[in-house]
C-alpha cells in the first residue's frame, strides 16, 4: 500500500462546536469484511440519517442507537461514535481523556484502574519484507531499536516465522533485554495443519502470539492456549464485550488487542475494559492503522492504567510524510507517546487532506 484512504465524519450542534471522528477500515476486504466503500455506504445512508437532528444525551444512548438494527459494521460506526466523543468533550471543554475516566468509573473499574498516565509506550509493528528478505528485516529491526521503540512485533506466516524471529534475535543480541519480541499471524494458522509451526514458535521465548489462528476460531484458540507455553493474544476475535466474555468462559486467552475501530468506537471499548480489568486481562492498544485524527480516541483509552503492554500507536512519520497527517503523533527517544493534555484543533483542508464532502 502506498495510499491510505480514510472517512473523516465530523459532527456539529446547534452552537457551532465540532467534534471529529474517523472510519478506518481497508479499501479491500483483506482484514475484515468492511471496506473503504462498503463504511462509506453504511455511514451515508444509515448512520448518520438517524444522529442528525436528534439529541443524544449520552453514550449508551448513542451505541443503542448505532446499533439497532445495523448488524456488524463496527468500522462505520466507530466514525460516528468517535465523532460524538470528540463533539461532548468540545463542548464541556475537556480532554477526551476526561470523558474517558468518567466513563470507566461509571462502569465500575477499580480506582487503580482508571488511573492514568500522561504516556504511552510505543511498539513497532514491521511487515514481512519482500520476497521474504532476512537481510531487510533485520535492517528494519535495527532501524526500530535505535528510534527507541518498546515492543518489536513481526508479522508472521506459514513459512515466514521461525526463520524471521531467529534473525531477530540475532539483531537484538543482549543490547536490548529490556524490548519484548512478539508475533502476529493475523489468523494465518490452522490448529491441525500448523501445530509443528506454532510448536516452533512457542520455543522462541515470545511475549505473546497475536490472532495464530481465524478470528472465529474461539474453540481452537482457547484449546491452543493449552497446548503451548507462550500466551496467545486475541485481536480479530475480540469484537465486543459479549465475545470476551465467551473467550472468558471458554478459560480462553488472557492477553487482548483492544482496538477501537473494531469494536464499534469508544463506549464498546470501555466496556471491554471494565470485562478485562475484572478478569484480570492483560491489554494493549492496537490500531489499523488510523490517522493521528483516529488515534485520539485510542490514546484516550490506552493512557489508562488497565492497559499493560506497549501499543502499536507510532509516529505520524512511520507512515506519512511530514505535515501530512490530520493530526501530528509525536514520540520521543525512549519510545514514549505523550497523551494530549487538549483536543488538538483541525482544519483539514489545511492538513493536506483530499476532501470529498457528504453534508446532511
Amino acid at each position: 500500500m502506498r495510499e491510505r484512504r480514510s472517512l473523516v465524519v465530523e459532527l456539529e450542534d446547534l452552537d457551532g462546536a465540532r467534534g471529529y471522528g474517523e472510519s478506518a477500515p481497508f479499501e479491500a476486504p483483506f482484514y475484515s469484511s468492511e471496506t473503504t466503500s462498503s463504511a462509506r455506504a453504511c455511514l451515508v445512508e444509515w448512520l448518520l440519517p438517524r444522529l442528525v437532528g436528534r439529541d443524544v444525551s449520552d453514550t449508551q444512548e448513542l451505541a443503542e442507537l448505532l446499533r439497532d438494527g445495523i448488524r456488524g459494521n463496527e468500522m462505520a460506526k466507530a466514525g460516528v461514535d468517535t465523532a460524538w466523543w470528540d463533539l461532548a468533550a468540545a463542548r464541556q471543554g475537556v480532554p477526551l481523556a476526561t470523558l474517558v475516566t468518567r466513563r470507566l468509573d461509571a462502569l465500575g473499574v477499580a480506582p487503580g484502574l482508571v488511573e492514568r498516565r500522561d504516556r504511552i509506550e510505543c511498539g513497532v509493528a514491521l511487515g514481512i519484507p519482500e520476497h521474504g528478505d532476512l537481510r531487510a528485516l533485520r535492517h528494519e529491526v535495527e532501524a526500530a531499536l535505535l528510534r527507541g521503540y518498546r515492543r518489536i512485533k513481526l508479522k508472521v506466516r506459514p513459512g515466514w516465522d521461525v526463520a524471521a524471529v531467529r534473525a531477530t534475535r540475532e539483531v537484538m543480541g543482549g543490547a536490548y533485554p529490556e524490548v519484548p519480541l512478539t508475533v502476529d499471524a493475523n489468523g494465518a494458522y490452522d490448529l491441525g495443519t500448523h501445530q509443528g509451526a506454532l510448536r516452533g514458535l512457542d520455543a522462541l521465548g515470545l511475549l505473546y502470539i497475536e490472532q495464530p489462528l481465524p478470528g472465529n476460531m474461539l474453540w481452537d484458540l482457547a484449546e491452543l492456549g493449552r497446548r503451548i507455553a507462550t500466551p496467545v493474544c486475541l485481536d480479530e476475535t475480540l469484537t465486543s464485550a459479549a465475545v470476551g466474555r465467551q473467550v472468558l468462559a471458554l478459560d480462553g486467552p488472557t492477553v487482548w488487542n483492544l482496538k477501537i475501530q473494531r469494536v464499534g468506537g469508544l463506549e464498546e471499548a470501555c466496556r471491554i475494559y471494565a470485562l478485562a480489568c475484572e478478569a484480570g486481562v492483560r491489554l494493549w492498544a492496537g490500531t489499523m492503522p488510523e490517522t493521528g485524527l483516529g488515534a485520539q480516541a485510542m490514546l484516550a483509552l490506552a493512557c489508562h492504567a488497565g492497559f499493560t503492554y506497549p501499543s502499536d500507536l507510532e509516529p505520524s512519520d512511520r507512515w506519512y510524510p511530514p505535515g501530512t497527517d490530520l493530526v501530528a503523533l509525536e514520540m520521543d527517544a525512549d519510545g514514549t507517546m505523550p497523551v494530549p493534555s487538549e483536543r488538538p484543533s483541525l482544519e483539514l483542508a489545511a492538513r493536506g487532506a483530499r476532501l470529498v464532502h457528504e453534508t446532511f
